[in-house]
């Protein structure tokens, strides 16, 4: 049978994720503002999570980041000047946008690197895994902003009067590929020096449980 079990050591480290994204959420560290979107490491600790716990710890990690965003629209841990628009138009609508993407991510972040570990070496799988917090994360937010906000003057006015594909990478620009880049690099360099303190299952052990 698999062992779905994780260790001590596994959970320290998730709890230790979940205080970086609180500290990150209620400091400067976790965001650059720029424009109307800021620059977010906290998909770098989400990615952390899934790596080393897989879809649950991805999911933990993502669920703190998302509920960590939407309090920013009610201005608990700073203001994002956004989610306050957004939270004015319809609260409901707003706590979606900000948390679900987030928990999404964190979930698929975990099965990206359980795919990526049987065909690539630790610090690749760990690099792409941090890649796709920082891609899908974007790809996730932007996706319930136009769908449940799409509508509004204020999104209109957002994407300049351009297509949806379009006015979506003009809002990203700079900030997605930003984020992207220190994600994949980050996240690759912190996921294998985790292999190598064994906080992660090498990639023989995934095979081996595999054909089992």
């Amino acid at each position: 049978m698999k062992n779905n079990r994780f260790t001590t050591a596994q959970l320290t480290l998730l709890g230790l994720m979940a205080a970086i994204l609180l500290l990150m959420a209620y400091t400067p560290l976790g965001y650059l503002n720029i424009g109307p979107l800021a620059i977010s490491f906290n998909v770098i600790p989400v990615a952390i999570s899934a790596v080393v716990l897989g879809p649950v710890g991805g999911a933990v990690a993502g669920a703190i980041f998302g509920l960590t965003s939407f309090l920013q629209c009610i201005g608990v841990g700073g203001s994002s000047a956004m989610g306050v628009v957004l939270f004015g138009i319809n609260p409901v609508f707003a706590f979606i946008q900000r948390f679900i993407p987030r928990l999404l991510d964190g979930i698929c972040l975990g099965y990206i690197f359980k795919g990526m570990r049987k065909v690539s070496n630790t610090y690749v799988a760990c690099a792409v895994t941090g890649f796709f917090s920082a891609f899908l994360n974007t790809l996730f937010f932007m996706s319930a902003l136009v769908g449940l906000f799409g509508n509004t003057d204020y999104v209109k006015n957002l994407m300049g009067g351009h297509n949806i594909i379009i006015g979506c990478c003009l809002m990203v620009g700079i900030n997605a590929v930003c984020e992207m880049v220190s994600s994949t690099v980050i996240t690759g360099a912190v996921g294998a020096a985790l292999s190598k303190a064994h906080l992660i299952p090498s990639a023989q052990i995934s095979r081996e449980k595999t054909k089992a």
